[in-house]
């Protein structure tokens, strides 16, 4: 679940393994860079966290970012 923090954002998704850790990263890569909107994140073996925000409207949540986490959310 999408929680709002420090103006940004973030989940964390735990995976199987690192395998499925980097493909679900993949398919969000190819999303992103559709929408030119690409976000913070971090690779643990089977976790990602990922953290939305518009660096263009001053690094805060704005509808850009609520779209690409519901776009994530069905990946």
């Amino acid at each position: 679940m999408w929680q709002e923090i420090d103006n940004q954002l973030v989940q964390e998704f735990t995976f199987k393994n690192f395998t499925e850790a980097f493909g679900f990263m993949t398919k969000v890569a190819i999303e992103a860079e559709k929408m030119d909107h690409h976000p913070e994140w971090s690779n643990v073996y089977n976790r990602v966290t990922i953290k939305l925000s518009t660096h263009d409207a001053g690094n805060i949540v704005t509808e850009k970012d609520r779209t690409l986490a519901a776009i994530i959310d069905n990946l």
